[in-house]
């Protein structure tokens, strides 16, 4: 600001991407309380938002967002949602729902996994304080996504097994999966099968609470969609 009391150009800039900023993250927290982010999500993220959004480390990937989600390779999902499994039975063991917080908390097959985020997190396991933690520490970032890339590639290589069985009920059976390319003016992302729900899911993530630079490319991205 000048002598005069108006606004330098760069005054103004901080001015307008202040307004920005606080206005994305009022429609973060809508999305957030909506019904595509889910009660799991909104319980972990949204008393945090403003700390993630600010966050200088940390990346969204395909199995930590199964994760924060609760859409992905669970019983329930895969049963009442995705209609692929018979029941919602944890396939590890033998627990009789299996969800995103039944996988990080619960189930004793990923005991070894868990123990290692505990030992790092200081805390016991549950999504709201490993997502607490994420966020302040670099560190514990990265072993919550060594947790989600062990723990997730473990049930989705079951979960496959299963489908291709040849007595599996014509339910499970594979389908077979799409590919969804995105492409950026500087790389390109390519949607894993067979979970065609896998992107569409991150997406509606960083909508919720992504960096405005991830925001603008998911929105490139759903403009540049070739199936």
């Amino acid at each position: 600001m000048n002598a005069q009391g108006v606004l330098t150009g760069a005054d103004e800039v901080r001015r307008i991407r202040t307004l920005a900023q606080s206005v994305l993250v009022e429609r973060w927290k809508e999305d957030l309380e909506s019904s595509i982010a889910g009660s799991w999500t909104v319980l972990a993220v949204c008393p945090h938002i403003e700390r993630w959004l600010k966050k200088k480390h940390g990346t969204l990937t395909f199995r930590l967002v199964q994760i924060l989600t609760g859409h992905g390779c669970f019983g329930k999902y895969l049963h009442q949602t995705a209609r692929r499994e018979l029941t919602p039975v944890c396939h590890q063991c033998g627990a009789t729902e299996d969800t995103a917080h039944h996988t990080l908390a619960e189930c004793a097959a990923w005991s070894p996994q868990r123990h290692i985020l505990s030992s790092t997190i200081g805390r016991a396991v549950s999504l709201p304080d490993v997502v607490d933690v994420m966020i302040g520490s670099e560190t514990c970032w990265s072993v919550m996504l060594s947790f989600c890339e062990a723990v997730m590639g473990l049930k989705e290589d079951e979960e496959r097994a299963r489908e291709e069985a040849a007595d599996a009920p014509v339910i499970r059976r594979r389908r077979q999966a799409k590919l969804i390319i995105l492409v950026a003016p500087s790389y390109t992302l390519v949607e894993r099968p067979p979970y065609p729900w896998s992107y569409r899911l991150s997406q509606r993530l960083v909508y919720a609470c992504g960096t405005e630079e991830q925001l603008m490319f998911a929105r490139r991205g759903r403009r540049n969609r070739s199936l």
